[in-house]
Formats: C-alpha cells, structure tokens, sequence
C-alpha cells in the first residue's frame, strides 16, 4: 500500500527585511503543523528577508543565513518534523578578492535536524540576475527522504520542464517548488490584457507539470494582506497530483498568509506512472528527444 504523507503548506507573508519576526512566525507555523501531525513543513522562496537586494541591510542580513539555518535543524529536531525552510540567501565573501556572491538556496532538513540536500536555484528571474549567482550546470539532484525520493527546484525553474525531466529520471515522486511570484511579475501589455495574468500562468502550468512528470508538486508561495490595491502578492500555496489537480483548501484559491495541511497519498502518483507510462519512455535508450543543447549540436553535426 502505497504511504500518504501530511505536508504543511504555508504560505508566508515576508515582510521585508524583518528578519527575526518573519523567522518567529514561520516556525511558529512549522509548530502548529507538527501539533496537527504534518510530516514536512515548506515555507517560500525569500521568506526571510523578502526580495529588496538595492536597500543596504539586506547584505547583512544574508549574511547571517547560517545562524537560521542553524534555527531550523534545531527546530526540526525538537519538533520532530521534516523542514524545506523555504530558500535563505546566503552571502559568501571571498576574503581575498572581497568579492561577495548571493546564492538562493532550499534545503531540506529531516526530522532529526540533519541537512540531507540543498539546490541552489538555477533559472534565475530576470531582476535577479545582477544580483544572484546560478548553479548553472550543476545537475538536479534527487534527495533520498522519509517521505520517498524528492526534487527541489525555486520559483522560476517553474517554466522549465526539461527540470522537472531530469528529477523524474533519477527518481523523484515529490518536487518541492519554494516561491516567490507575484502578479506584477507580467508585463505592462499582459497586464493590460488579463490583471491576473500570472495566477493563470501557475494555474495552469503547476498541474500540467504534475500530471506530465507523474509526480507530486509541492508548490509554496509569499502570500500578502488582502484588500490593499498595493499588494500584488499571488499565493495559490498548494499540492497538485495527476488525477485531482490541486490540492490545499487555505490557500489554493488564496493571496492572504495562511496554511494548508495536505495529505499526499503517493498511490496517485504511481498510478499516474501506470498509467501514461511518462518515466517508462523517458527511460528507453531509443527515446528521441534530446534536450541539452550540446548534445542537439552534437546531433546536427553527424
């Protein structure tokens, strides 16, 4: 019998550069999910610091992100609870250079406080490109966990299938997608044409990659107060899983800061493989598509 797993989705609202009261909100979600018997706890993308990388304390405040990571092993430890504490960003200053380098990066945390895997965030959004560095061609790597095999991607690599491609191949039922998109991300024509252009984009893409990949996507958004015409926040916090599309009845159809607790019944996900065979084409040496562009080179060369 396949296993059905608790997840807490939260969707944070991050309030910007307010770095100890947004770490005390959020583990105090990740403790109300393990008093209602969550296994795993996911908070956004930025969900420390929110994203303003121009004003002068977010710098410092990056620079701490080893002592919150420190807070959330200890957190995951004491709650006995599996963490993805959303992405820190952490600076790294190379003392001889004086260089400084920002990395997002997701961790997932187990429930005895250890770090089983970390991804920096690849597919950078184009205002965070001056300022972040990518993980360019390091490999997505799976992550072995209580919960089963399980991918982490950030935000943005959302838009990019061929990610999602190379978890599935080595394995993972699970992707866990740390966010921060927000509804002004579109452009002034977009906007023009549909207001909720972006919440149509995430509607629609996050269940297509679940039913495509045969997986589970564990989708975690900022959300924002409600009723102010300044907040642009999209929320939409949720679990989609071939079948019955999204999953998460607090925060799914939601901007406003809150959580769902899902159960995640994985016999979906397999019997999705069953059924359309995804992983089962992907996996055969004859299979026609080649997606890295060196090797489509390589190809139109012979």
């Amino acid at each position: 019998m396949a296993p059905v797993h608790k997840i807490a989705v939260i969707q944070l609202h991050p309030k910007p550069l307010q770095i100890d009261s947004n770490y005390a909100k959020a583990a105090q979600y990740i403790r109300d999910a393990a008093g209602k018997g969550a296994q795993l706890a996911v908070l956004p993308e930025y969900h420390l610091t929110n994203w303003v990388p121009d004003d002068s304390q977010f710098s410092d405040q990056c620079g701490q992100w080893e002592i919150y990571l420190h807070k959330y092993r200890a957190l995951a430890k004491e709650l006995d609870i599996c963490i993805v504490p959303g992405t820190i960003i952490e600076r790294h200053d190379n003392p001889e250079t004086k260089e400084q380098k920002f990395l997002n990066v997701a961790y997932f945390i187990d429930n005895r406080g250890d770090i089983l895997g970390r991804y920096q965030k690849k597919n950078l959004w184009h205002p965070e490109r001056p300022y972040l560095t990518s993980s360019t061609h390091e490999p997505h790597e799976v992550i072995q966990t209580c919960l089963g095999p399980v991918g982490l991607l950030i935000c943005w690599d959302l838009a990019f299938p061929e990610a999602f491609r190379e978890l599935i191949l080595a394995g993972a039922k699970i992707i866990i997608i740390p966010t921060f998109w927000t509804l002004s991300d579109c452009s002034p024509y977009g906007l023009s044409v549909n207001p909720r252009a972006e919440a149509l984009f995430l509607e629609s893409t996050i269940t297509s990659r679940a039913f495509e990949n045969t997986c589970a996507v564990v989708f975690v958004n900022a959300g924002g107060p409600v009723g102010s015409s300044k907040s642009t926040y999209a929320g939409m916090s949720r679990v989609a899983v071939p079948f019955l599309g999204a999953l998460g009845d607090e925060t799914k159809d939601s901007s406003e800061e809150g959580m769902s607790i899902v159960e995640l019944d994985i016999r979906h996900v397999e019997e999705a493989e069953a059924n359309y065979k995804v992983r089962e084409d992907l996996a055969r040496e004859d299979w026609h598509y080649v997606y890295p562009r060196g090797e489509r080179k390589e190809r139109e060369k012979l």
